[in-house]
């Protein structure tokens, strides 16, 4: 019989929680969403107000986490937030979500992405060279090769807590300084600067023209948009941008590996948030610096970054921003798997998931979870393209935001006399700013994009007949 270990060993200082949140954030989006944002609302003014209000958005969601991380320190973050505030359902419903969308395909799409940059080295990686077709699906070495990239971190994070804490703090501190250094790079040794010109453009919002099937004519004309459109358009855009800076609140889901958790938690949350949003809004002042508006809306293989560091390096570029990119969504990915997996491991010690993932392996860390989860996020890579992901991810990952940062005012007032060794900043009028931003996201991206956010909305119901027919049965059967 093997060894188990009976509980987390707390490892991690605040360096190391930082690096998973600074981490985890930054992927591929960062290299590639400005595209399709400036499809949406065409100045260099709106694109960089896009990334502004995510950041915005951003932190103030991460200080916001802060209060309840240091209430409830321990695995499992933000269901067990869910859950207190509210109920075991609720938590469920997250750690559902979490299981079948926000984790598994953000962890799918970042692997997606990972493939799509290696191939521009190796082109027998390509997502044009299909390899199969099982049962009308086409599979793409791409897939495979993200697949198999999602299996050995998985593998590799089975491990121990030790191994996956070395290649995250290895590979953001040098992502970190990479993307720095492109920035700097940008402006200083660009061949050419479209700064003026593209900032002539100002704030005046303009949208790509669209086909009969809704999809946008790269070669089109731009066409004015104001008001409701305007806002649909923000919130359709902002799908990339909120991609790109999520996932830091998967230091949440492994408190019970962090040292002095209820201090460092919600400052780690702070200094990666801050670092990363800042460092975004930065890029794609480097974008609008060294590109034409027209060579960000429609660069060569959507891929913006590429196109920049061309500008900067010459035909170097290509290769440096494909390597900075593999490098970026290796570490994110590292970071993603580490911490998904302690949600389904704190559930199912709660009675709401499969028995198994309650159990830690002789490296103390959730072994059968790992795997549950590497499983469905591989057949997430065989399901659709990145910006398929992208809506249904963002739409249920903001829904769940703003019940979490709902559940601050329910516990103000159920829990008045609670420990609380950090209060959300400007409470209540900064939380009550991002729920109403995130709920008018979600209003206007289920209008305008509704293909796969219903499906993600779908996904989130499904979870309430399979709560009541297996887990609530069983909890009354007790």
């Amino acid at each position: 019989m093997s060894e188990q270990a009976t509980g987390f060993k707390p490892s991690l200082k605040l360096i190391d929680a930082t690096m998973i949140v600074a981490g985890s954030m930054i992927g591929s989006g960062i290299f590639i969403v400005s595209t399709d944002i400036l499809r949406h609302v065409g100045s260099a003014g709106w694109l960089t107000m896009v990334w502004v209000i995510t950041g915005f958005m951003t932190v103030i969601a991460a200080v916001s986490y802060g209060e309840m991380s240091g209430m409830f320190p321990r695995a499992g973050g933000q269901y067990v937030f869910l859950r207190e505030a509210y109920n075991p359902l609720a938590g469920f419903l997250y750690g559902w979500s979490s299981f079948t969308v926000i984790q598994t395909a953000t962890i799918a799409a970042v692997g997606v992405a990972f493939a799509r940059f290696t191939a521009y080295l190796v082109p027998q990686l390509g997502e044009d060279r299909i390899l199969m077709d099982l049962l009308g699906l086409k599979i793409s070495a791409a897939q495979l090769f993200a697949i198999a990239m999602i299996l050995f971190l998985t593998y590799t994070n089975t491990r121990g807590i030790k191994g996956g804490k070395i290649v995250q703090t290895t590979f953001t501190t040098v992502k970190l300084f990479s993307l720095f250094g492109l920035i700097v790079a940008g402006f200083l040794f660009a061949q050419h600067s479209f700064w003026d010109e593209n900032w002539s453009t100002g704030m005046q919002a303009m949208q790509l023209e669209k086909d009969a099937g809704g999809a946008f004519v790269i070669d089109g004309s731009w066409g004015a948009i104001s008001g409701a459109a305007l806002v649909g358009a923000i919130a359709a855009s902002m799908v990339g941008s909120l991609f790109s800076s999520d996932a830091w609140n998967n230091v949440t889901f492994i408190a019970g590996e962090i040292k002095n958790p209820k201090r460092n938690i919600g400052l780690s949350l702070f200094l990666g948030t801050l670092t990363v949003c800042t460092i975004y809004v930065l890029t794609n002042l480097m974008y609008l610096y060294v590109l034409p508006l027209s060579g960000i809306a429609n660069p060569a293989g959507e891929r913006v970054g590429v196109a920049a560091s061309y500008n900067i390096f010459g035909d170097a570029g290509a290769y440096v921003i494909a390597v900075m990119i593999m490098i970026s969504t290796f570490g994110c990915n590292n970071g993603l798997i580490l911490a998904g997996a302690r949600v389904y491991y704190t559930m199912a010690n709660d009675g709401l998931f499969f028995k198994s993932a309650g159990k830690l392996n002789k490296k103390a860390v959730p072994g059968w979870a790992l795997w549950a989860q590497g499983i469905v996020a591989s057949i997430l890579c065989l399901s659709g393209g990145y910006n398929d992901l992208l809506d249904m991810i963002a739409f249920v990952v903001v829904i769940f935001y703003v019940a979490t940062i709902i559940g601050i005012f329910v516990l103000r007032k159920t829990r008045p006399e609670a420990e609380r060794p950090y209060k959300a900043f400007g409470y209540p009028v900064i939380p009550a700013i991002y729920i109403l931003m995130g709920t008018v996201f979600c209003v206007f991206l289920i209008t305008f994009k509704p293909a796969y956010t219903v499906w993600g909305l779908g996904i989130v119901l499904a979870g309430i007949p399979v709560y009541y027919l297996t887990i609530a049965g069983k909890h009354r059967n007790k």
